[in-house]
């Protein structure tokens, strides 16, 4: 049997494809180089940006209510899970506990994640979906020139800097 680990990943960053101009969230490993690129809709990105960067909006956002929600009925986020990744499209669970028990939710890893930062709390990538997408960002940091538009995005990001990814 090939039990899947689960490997611990933090939102490196968030930037915009210089090809198409939609927003991508980057996860990466902890403790190590590899970084997964998950392209994201607009709204999401935005919410994830604005947690991140600590603003609060005047009013709640979508994700805000549904975190509100999940706490007001007595659970907490407990984790997210990138569980998979089929035909170019992430799959996701949001695990919610509470003293009553546990529930798992199916989820989009951008609404996870946007989730995931407001409740402050891990987010877990599988161990085949990190080797099937990931980028070694060391040879990246380390190359003297560069060849295309990704690879001066990945050198010019600054994963303290969430200003970077503009609406």
């Amino acid at each position: 049997m090939n039990e899947n680990k689960f490997i611990e990943v933090i939102v490196h960053g968030l930037t915009v494809d210089p090809n198409n101009n939609n927003p991508i969230v980057l996860l990466r490993e902890m403790g190590g180089n590899r970084v997964v690129p998950i392209w994201i809709g607009l709204f999401e990105a935005n919410a994830i940006a604005m947690s991140l960067s600590g603003m609060e909006p005047p009013r709640p956002m979508t994700h805000d209510i549904l975190h509100s929600v999940i706490s007001e009925v007595g659970y907490s986020v407990d984790r997210i899970e990138i569980t998979d990744i089929k035909d170019n499209t992430y799959y996701a669970k949001v695990y919610l506990v509470s003293d009553e028990g546990h529930i798992e939710l199916d989820s989009r890893p951008s609404d996870a994640i946007a989730l995931s930062v407001r409740a402050k709390n891990k987010i877990y990538m599988s161990s085949t979906v990190l080797d099937q997408s990931s980028i070694d960002i060391s040879a990246i940091l380390d190359a003297g020139d560069s060849e295309d538009k990704w690879t001066e995005l990945l050198k010019e990001l600054d994963p303290e800097d969430y200003s970077k990814y503009k609406m």
